[in-house]
């Protein structure tokens, strides 16, 4: 039965969140009352009902905050998620739960578990032990007491992020190079006749794209790397001690080395391997590039604020593409179609739209995924593509309900896709231009990921995988945006009916491709940076750190700037922002066997839906991918598409 979200209101999401608490809390206290014989029943089974219990709670509350046309909703459900994090969080450092789960550890009945059930308890042993219950009773004290400060710290660091403003007030002619509907859709300045360019993305980067003039594109780019400047450059900056101060008190050289335990890498020095092998390559190709730029600038020098205006001018001229030609042949009905049609045949998968299912917006519709074989239902999932005032404003998918054994029957996932395409009119259908194609299969594979990982235990269903792999099964579905075979099969002229040329298919490829190496050594730069921030030494000079890392992405450092400020990843990324292009490398490693082996094979995609995503989290990542790849995984596929092989 799935939720009605019709009945949502203020008061409701936080029922929803206290409620989860209330039964998560009973459940809790027979865990950790004393017992003459500790069971599997008795301790492991409720903590994993627990972790089930509350990612549903999220879905029915906190989740609403980024969806939900009400304001008084989303106000409420920002509340609600704030109560149920720290009451998450807090859970780790119960010293009852330890005691309780390091009792059954030392049974016979644990000895001999297998499978998710010996991981479960490997993980839950693993979370405690991460929260100080090995230490000293003070030493204990004080790990709480950092970790708190530092959830503190990580709220006021977004909340100054979102609430900054700044900006350029300017006239219309000084806009020269942007397009009228970009203008009509700026703000008025303080200053009359005057227009408001702000550092949202949506004003920023286009202005960063076509404005002509270069101090102007100067100042823009200082006001957008000085972002919160003042305000976050301490807590950051305390931020970083912290969290050498926690690793030190495990006795561990740095934060890098204590984040990682969790996740796919293990140790910081594979992260500097894979760098390693990176920036000799890419920095080789870099120079062309450089020198393609610079020709673009008539032998000028190239400043980091001409970049993305240089890049954008030689992919116009050199590759001509009209962005709304292309996106007249994906309105959406037929994206997502052509979509599901694809992943049907490719992983044995049947779709079915739900008619009258009570959801949150008039604008979403649901699926049931089905087994294309048996008709077994798998999974539902929502489909939520189109902006409205308040709602998240990027691509996401949402775990709602995770797969679990729960006390009587199997409960099947539920999943949310949110996105903010163009909507349709009256009298045109909503067209996407080829990148939000790319982002709604990207999104579609963390949909995939999520439906199809039947796990027994929530702990590891669907995308609860390691950080650093997660985002490999949606980089695998961007592949096929790119394939001329694939996308004739759906994206055809709006008008006309007529299929995508394969030729514009290979333009916008071969654009794609364009100074790849640079933009992929800003991608490096980034996650260097964040490595040098959370690596050994408690005592660090960020600025110094933000200049030598800035420069390996090819361009001087922008002098008077501290971007680190501005930067979200710097909290919840910390130590693994590395992860974005850690895991295309594994997603480009898993395409390639469709690559050799048939691009749509139904034979492949049975494997990876197998061996992968049915899988979840329940097997180490490496693991999974020795299996389905019969190998050990490379940087090679990655490397190729990278022009750098």
């Amino acid at each position: 039965m799935l939720y009605d979200y019709t009945t949502v209101t203020p008061e409701s999401v936080g029922a929803e969140v206290e409620g989860a608490i209330a039964r998560a809390e009973e459940l809790l206290a027979d865990v950790v009352t004393p017992q003459p014989a500790r069971t599997w029943a008795s301790t492991m089974a409720p903590l994993d009902r627990v972790a089930a219990l509350t990612t549903i709670a999220s879905g029915r509350g906190p989740f609403m905050a980024r969806v939900h046309p009400d304001k008084a909703v989303r106000d409420a459900a920002q509340a609600a998620e704030e109560r149920l994090s720290k009451w998450v969080s807090d859970l780790a450092f119960r010293r009852d739960l330890y005691t309780a789960v390091e009792e059954y550890a030392a049974t016979e009945e644990a000895a001999a578990l297998q499978g998710e059930d010996a991981r479960l308890l490997d993980f839950a042993r693993r979370d405690l032990r991460r929260a100080g219950h090995a230490l000293s009773e003070e030493q204990r004290a004080e790990v709480q007491r950092l970790r708190t400060r530092l959830v503190e710290l990580g709220v006021a660091f977004a909340r100054n992020i979102d609430e900054y403003q700044d900006g350029l007030d300017l006239t219309r002619e000084e806009l020269d190079g942007l397009p009228e509907d970009y203008i009509s859709r700026l703000s008025a300045g303080a200053a009359e006749g005057t227009y408001r360019v702000s550092l949202d993305y949506p004003d920023y980067y286009p202005f960063m794209d076509q404005a002509r003039r270069a101090d102007l594109r100067r100042q823009m780019q200082f006001k957008f790397y000085n972002q919160a400047r003042q305000q976050n450059l301490p807590i950051l900056e305390e931020a970083v001690r912290i969290r050498h101060r926690i690793a030190a008190i495990f006795g561990l050289p740095s934060w890098a080395q204590y984040a990682m335990e969790e996740k796919m890498a293990k140790d910081p020095a594979a992260v500097e391997q894979f760098y390693a092998g990176l920036v000799p390559p890419l920095a080789a190709k870099s120079r062309a590039e450089l020198d393609d730029l610079a020709a673009a600038a008539d032998g000028s020098p190239v400043e980091p604020w001409d970049f993305r205006y240089l890049h954008t001018a030689i992919r116009r001229e050199r590759f001509g593409i009209d962005p709304n030609e292309v996106a007249a042949y994906f309105p959406l009905e037929r994206v997502v179609a052509g979509m599901l049609d694809l992943t049907g045949e490719v992983f044995g998968l049947a779709y079915r739209g739900l008619e009258g299912v009570p959801v949150w917006h008039p604008d979403v519709t649901a699926y049931e995924i089905a087994d294309r074989q048996t008709g077994r239902p798998l999974a539902t999932f929502y489909v939520d593509l189109f902006p409205r005032e308040g709602k998240f404003g990027h691509a996401a998918a949402f775990d709602l309900v995770p797969a679990h054994q729960g006390p009587d029957t199997y409960v099947l996932p539920v999943t949310a896709i949110a996105a903010n395409f163009t909507k349709p009119t009256a009298t045109q259908p909503s067209l996407l231009r080829h990148d939000e194609v790319v982002t709604l299969f990207h999104e579609f594979g963390h949909v995939l990921h999520n439906s199809l990982g039947h796990s027994r235990r929530a702990r590891f269903a669907g995308f609860n995988t390691e950080w650093d792999f997660v985002e490999a099964p949606s980089q695998i579905m961007e592949h096929w945006c790119w394939t001329p075979a694939v996308l004739q099969r759906f994206a055809r002229h709006h008008e006309t009916g007529e299929p995508i040329p394969a030729g514009l298919v290979k333009q916008l490829a071969a654009a794609r491709d364009l100074h790849v190496a640079l933009l992929t050594l800003r991608q490096v730069s980034f996650g260097l940076l964040d490595m040098a921030f959370h690596g050994p030494g408690g005592e660090k000079d960020l600025f110094a750190i933000t200049r030598e890392t800035t420069e390996v992405a090819g361009f001087p450092h922008h002098e008077g700037t501290f971007f680190p400020a501005g930067f979200g990843h710097l909290f919840g990324y910390d130590a693994g922002y590395y992860g974005y292009l850690w895991a295309k490398v594994f997603g480009d490693d898993m395409f390639s066997r469709f690559e050799t082996e048939g691009i749509t094979s139904p034979v492949v995609g049975g494997e990876y839906r197998r061996k992968v995503l049915e899988r979840g989290g329940a097997v180490d990542a490496a693991d999974l991918l020795r299996d389905f790849l019969g190998r050990e995984p490379n940087q090679k596929a990655f490397l190729r598409h990278l022009g750098i092989a």
